[in-house]
């Protein structure tokens, strides 16, 4: 079930630690919290790994050369994941902004359930009614945080929603968006999607001028910054405070009279804008939110672009200087469903492609073909139309397993990828199967897939990745294990083959992929592939091993702000 309270309360504090609030312009009484946290610092970045013994990492990835890899974890049990959909990279958030319609909050908790699949751990919404923002927040499923009664708590024509992962912060409750702070010219409500790489920076300026900070997200910053803005009208404090970010960031904010949709100068995070048939402008993450709330899509929010939207209609302006756009690729490889239009280009389209390129450029005697559902459906598609060979549903995946289950007391092998994963042994038995997922992370939930396909009586096993191997972190909004923990960050194709236990493997060429986007191949980011990043870290962070595990609820305290640790200064050569 999850976690939610209903108060309302008038304060011109950023936050307040309840999880339903409104602020009333007119009567705004400051109420300030205070939460000290305790920074975890891990050593020695040398771990366990199911079925291999302790290794020291060798590294592709220049960013992880600011680890030392000389020591041992004392206790790398934490590397042992229960959870197999720990081994994908997760999309951090999803938001989506209303305005003009009168079931503003309503269209957002639809909208939000479209994008549940960009963030499972916590959802908001906040909505304006007579100047009042007043927000509901929990943890949990859009559809657990959301009922009925709380949403006739929620009138008014504009409202702003979110739905979170977490990468900088934890998910407890007093993380979980929207935002919602006062300040003397009056209310917003803010919605993230992104990462901030200089965060730590802007935190400890703020803090040492005074700021209180109320959580440990990255988000809390930018609210900040507006506060202390002297500028006017409203959206110009967006505008400078969004000059002093660096990284990943498509936000809606939402006052009394006005939404406004921003996205940073390099597009990283998508943000699309469409019309109900009423007027009502929305703005959402996916266009499959769109689809869901008759909302028709008119066009992407551009890289570096602020959008204002009240009843004088849609003024549009250039946050800062534009720069070649670097658009996550992952969109297209997993994060996005494949109806959805994203950075202009079909989801599906691009994922049916991928797997048409593997059956021409790695292909393999086969009798059938198969996919790792879901992502991998419609690669798998590709490549089974491509080689020839039927597609079948060799894995049937299970929508009804929570985060927590219970074990029988005589263990189980592969407990977690059975209970999500079925094989059809009359699908696998004596074929030789190709199975077609999207990526390779750990490596961890790929052997066990193998292992269960063979135990179903496949003669052979060949996998296929529609992806390039993934050797780097991501910094700009997705959680990413640390470079350590990337399997292709310190093994050969080969020797990855030999650790899932597969008769062959084989990734989706980088060039081949680039080759495919065409000419907006340059447009698009490919940090965690190559190690090379548009916008360096720069605090000089990485993150540490272990960190995408902790989400804040089930992990320690003491891993609660945000999973950074501070790297060793880069090496200087002697110019002599």
């Amino acid at each position: 079930m999850a976690t939610t309270t209903t108060t309302t309360t008038n304060l011109s504090a950023l936050f307040s630690n309840s999880s339903s609030l409104s602020i009333d312009s007119n009567n705004n009484k400051p109420s300030l919290h205070f939460l000290q946290k305790t920074r975890f610092l891990p050593q020695n970045p040398t771990f366990f790994l199911p079925h291999k013994q302790i290794f020291t990492v060798s590294s592709k990835n220049p960013i992880s050369d600011f680890f030392s890899h000389k020591e041992i974890y004392p206790d790398a049990s934490f590397l042992i994941h229960d959870d197999d959909d720990d081994d994908k990279p997760r999309e951090e958030c999803g938001v989506v902004g209303i305005f003009g319609d009168p079931e503003a909050s309503r269209l957002c908790y639809l909208a939000l359930h479209a994008l549940q699949h960009r963030g499972q751990e916590g959802a908001g919404i906040v909505a304006v009614n007579n100047n009042v923002l007043k927000s509901v927040t929990g943890v949990g499923l859009v559809s657990e945080v959301f009922n009925e009664s709380k949403l006739d708590k929620l009138p008014g024509e504009s409202a702003i929603g979110h739905v979170r992962y977490s990468t900088a912060g934890s998910s407890m409750l007093k993380n979980v968006q929207p935002f919602v702070a006062g300040y003397r010219y009056g209310s917003v409500g803010v919605a993230h999607n992104g990462n901030l790489v200089n965060y730590k920076t802007l935190r400890d300026e703020l803090e040492d001028n005074g700021s209180i900070f109320n959580t440990s997200s990255d988000t809390e910053v930018v609210l900040h910054l507006i506060a202390i803005s002297k500028t006017r009208p409203f959206f110009l404090r967006i505008v400078e405070a969004c000059e002093r970010l660096e990284g990943a960031y498509s936000m809606v904010f939402v006052t009394e009279d006005k939404l406004v949709a921003v996205r940073d100068p390099y597009g990283f995070r998508p943000l699309v804008m469409g019309r109900r048939s009423n007027g009502a402008v929305v703005f959402a993450s996916e266009t499959c939110a769109l689809d869901l709330i008759e909302a028709t899509y008119e066009r992407e929010v551009y890289p570096g672009e602020v959008l204002v939207v009240d009843k004088q209609g849609v003024k549009s302006m250039c946050l800062m200087p534009h720069r070649e756009p670097k658009q996550c690729v992952f969109e297209h490889i997993y994060f996005s469903l494949p109806n959805s239009i994203v950075f202009g280009r079909s989801v599906y389209e691009s994922r049916y492609t991928f797997g048409e390129i593997l059956a021409t450029e790695a292909p393999v005697d086969c009798d059938v073909v198969i996919a790792v559902p879901d992502s991998g459906v419609v690669a798998a598609l590709g490549y089974a139309a491509k080689a020839g060979v039927p597609f079948q549903q060799g894995l049937i995946r299970s929508h009804y397993v929570g985060r927590t289950f219970i074990e029988p007391s005589q263990k189980i092998r592969d407990f977690g990828v059975k209970l999500k994963l079925s094989p059809v042994q009359g699908v696998l038995a004596g074929k030789r199967v190709v199975v077609v997922d999207d990526s390779i992370v750990r490596g961890t939930t790929s052997s066990k897939i193998v292992r269960l396909i063979k135990e179903a009586g496949a003669k052979e096993v060949h996998m296929r990745i529609a992806s390039p191997p993934i050797i780097g972190s991501c910094y700009y909004g997705v959680d990413t294990p640390s470079a350590e923990e990337l399997i292709s960050n310190r093994m050969t194709t080969d020797e990855i083959r030999d650790y899932i236990g597969c008769e062959s493997l084989a990734f989706l060429p980088i060039d081949s992929l680039k080759k495919n986007l065409g000419n907006d191949s340059q447009n698009f980011c490919y940090a965690c592939f190559s190690g090379k990043y548009p916008v360096e870290p720069t605090e000089h962070k990485v993150k540490r091993v272990g960190d995408s595990k902790d989400d804040g609820i089930y992990g320690k305290f003491e891993l609660i702000d945000g999973g950074w640790v501070q790297a060793a200064p880069k090496k200087v050569e002697n110019a002599l």
